[in-house]
C-alpha cells in the first residue's frame, strides 16, 4: 500500500514539471502564471484531481478510542489503531468498526418468577468494554446482542432463586452472580463486563395489592399492640397504685393494732397490778389474828366472783363463737343466795 502510494505521488511530480518544461520550449504558447499553458493547466487538472480523489480514499483516519479491522480480499490482513492508515481500493475494507471505550447496554424488562412463584418484571444496565475488537467480532455475530439475552436468562435464574421479599433487599447478591457469571462467558468473546446494575423490580399489580393490603395490616397489628401496652402499662401502674394504698392502710392497721396491743397490755397490767395490790391487802387483812376463820372464806370467795364475773364479761365482748361455763358450787361455791346473805349481813 505505501509503495503504490509513493508510485502515484511521483507520477504527479514528474507530470508537473514535464508541463513546465513544455511550456518553456513552446514560445508560441500563451504562457500562463510561471510559463504553464492553458493546456498544460487543464492536463494538470484532469490528472491531479482524480488522483487527489483516489488518494483521500485510499487513507482511512482511526480516531482516538476506536479500532477497525481490515480483511483483505475477504480475509482478516490486520487491526488499525488510532491515526491515519492507507488501504488500497477494492483490495481492502474495512469491516468491522467498534470503540473500546466503556459502553451501556440497556436490557429491557422482562417477566421472572420468584422461588415462590411470585410474577415480577426486572431490568438492568451493563457497562462493558472491548478489549479484544477481533474476538468479539469473529467469534460470534452479534456480541452485543449475545450479551443482552445472556443477562435476560442469568437475570431470570437469579431472581428464581430467591423468594419476594428476598428479591426486594438482595440487588447488591444478584448485581454480584450476574457480573460473575456473565464474565466467565463474555472473556471468550473478548469482552469485559465491568458492571451489572439491576435498575427496576416490579411486582404484579395483584401482588402489590396484596402487599398494601399486608402492610395496612401489619399498621393496625402495631396500633393495636401500642394500645394494649399502654392499657397493660395503665392497669400495671394502677396496681401497684392500689398494692402500695393497701400497704399503706395495712401498715397503719398494723401500728394501730400495735399501739391498740399495747395500750391494752398497759391497761391489763396496771389492772393486774391493782387487782394484785388489792389482793395483797385482802391478804393481810386476813393475816391477822383476829379474823375469823369464816370471814376469811368469805372474803377469797367473793374475789374468785369477781374474777368470774370479769371473765365473763371479756367473753361477751369477743366476735368469736362463745361457750359460756356456768358456775357451780364446786367452781364458785358463792352462788346469788349466798350473795344475797352475805349483803345483808
Amino acid at each position: 500500500g505505501k509503495a503504490a502510494f509513493l508510485v502515484l505521488l511521483n507520477y504527479l511530480v514528474v507530470s508537473s514539471h514535464g508541463m513546465h518544461a513544455k511550456g518553456a520550449n513552446n514560445p508560441t504558447m500563451l504562457s500562463i502564471r510561471g510559463g504553464m499553458s492553458e493546456v498544460d493547466v487543464k492536463r494538470a487538472l484532469v490528472i491531479g484531481i482524480p488522483a487527489t480523489i483516489i488518494l483521500l480514499k485510499c487513507i482511512t483516519p482511526v480516531s482516538q478510542g476506536n479500532e477497525y479491522l481490515v480483511e483483505r480480499f475477504g480475509k482478516f490482513n490486520r487491526k488499525l489503531n488510532p491515526g491515519w492508515h492507507f488501504l488500497i481500493p477494492v483490495v481492502d475494507r474495512i469491516s468491522y468498526k467498534e470503540t473500546v471505550r466503556e459502553q451501556i447496554l440497556d436490557v429491557p424488562a422482562q417477566q421472572c418468577y420468584t422461588k415462590d412463584n411470585a410474577p415480577l418484571t426486572a431490568d438492568a444496565v451493563v457497562f462493558i468494554r472491548i478489549h479484544d475488537t477481533f474476538t468479539s467480532y469473529y467469534s460470534v455475530k452479534d456480541v452485543k446482542e449475545a450479551i443482552l439475552n445472556l443477562v435476560l436468562t442469568q437475570l431470570r435464574e437469579e431472581v428464581g432463586k430467591l423468594t419476594l421479599d428476598e428479591s426486594f433487599s438482595s440487588r447488591e447478591s444478584i448485581n454480584r452472580a450476574l457480573l460473575e457469571d456473565i464474565n466467565a462467558v463474555t472473556h471468550t468473546w473478548g469482552v469485559y463486563v465491568t458492571r451489572v446494575e439491576v435498575r427496576d423490580i416490579n411486582p404484579s399489580p395483584d401482588i402489590v395489592a396484596s402487599m398494601e393490603l399486608q402492610m395496612a395490616a401489619e399498621r393496625q397489628k402495631r396500633a393495636a399492640i401500642l394500645q394494649s401496652e399502654g392499657q397493660r402499662d395503665a392497669q400495671v401502674n394502677s396496681a401497684k397504685g392500689l398494692a402500695e394504698a393497701r400497704l399503706l392502710a395495712a401498715e397503719a392497721e398494723k401500728r394501730a393494732a400495735i399501739l391498740a396491743a399495747e395500750g391494752e397490755a398497759e391497761r391489763s397490767h396496771t389492772e393486774a397490778r391493782g387487782q394484785a395490790l388489792a389482793f395483797r391487802t385482802l391478804l393481810a387483812a386476813l393475816a391477822h389474828d383476829d379474823a375469823n376463820e369464816a370471814a376469811k372464806q368469805l372474803a377469797i370467795q367473793v374475789l374468785m366472783l369477781r374474777a368470774y364475773l370479769e371473765t365473763q364479761t371479756q367473753l361477751a365482748k369477743s366476735s368469736n363463737t362463745k361457750v359460756l361455763m356456768f358456775p357451780t358450787k364446786e367452781t364458785v361455791p358463792l352462788t346469788y343466795e349466798g350473795l344475797q346473805s352475805i349483803l345483808r349481813q
